[in-house]
């Protein structure tokens, strides 16, 4: 960490993060620059300053892991409303999902669009989500582990979720069994 004219310190790890914006504006999956030896590897996992160069939240205010036995275990469509909107950036640690968001900001031109993308422990790219998202995951194999960095503390008054096969998105999921919430599965149908 070195510190700029105005003293405030940035990132200075000669490798950096790689932030590709998705179909849905404001969101970006975000690749690891790996610094390799013969010992393994070093790679930056957050900067505030990359983050703030893309426009992106950067007050990390909480982070989460979410451990699931089970292949097929769904977990979302999960949100919290203003003024409690919540970013997020989601990482696979162990095995892998298929993690999926939707667009719910009423004035954006994907709004109600979906996008799904697969993380894995393997790959260790993450998925930058911001405010105003819906995001849920399935698991694609057993005893995968999900960690979150929040970017809003959890408001349970604000918390909300449209159900993982609302008509309203017609997500397409992986096929196989399901383990889901009793929560999960009885939101009401989403209105457009």
């Amino acid at each position: 960490m070195r510190s700029n004219p105005e003293g405030r310190a940035y990132c200075s790890l000669a490798g950096s993060m790689i932030f590709t914006e998705t179909k849905l504006p404001g969101a970006y999956i975000i690749e690891l620059e790996r610094l390799a030896d013969e010992r393994g590897f070093f790679a930056r996992a957050f900067c505030r300053d990359e983050f703030e160069q893309h426009g992106l939240n950067s007050s990390v205010a909480q982070c989460n892991i979410s451990f699931n036995r089970k292949k097929g275990t769904l977990r979302g469509m999960h949100y919290q409303v203003a003024p409690h909107s919540e970013a997020k950036l989601v990482t696979c640690v162990a095995g892998s999902v298929y993690d999926v968001i939707i667009d719910l900001r009423t004035d954006s031109a994907t709004y109600s669009q979906w996008l799904a993308v697969e993380l894995s422990a393997h790959q260790r790219s993450m998925l930058y989500i911001p405010e105003g998202f819906a995001h849920g995951f399935q698991t694609l194999e057993d005893d995968t582990e999900v960690f979150y960095q929040m970017f809003q503390f959890y408001q349970p008054a604000a918390g909300r979720g449209v159900r993982w096969d609302d008509p309203a998105f017609a997500i397409r999921w992986p096929d196989g069994p399901r383990i889901l919430s009793d929560r999960d599965r009885s939101y009401p149908d989403f209105r457009l």
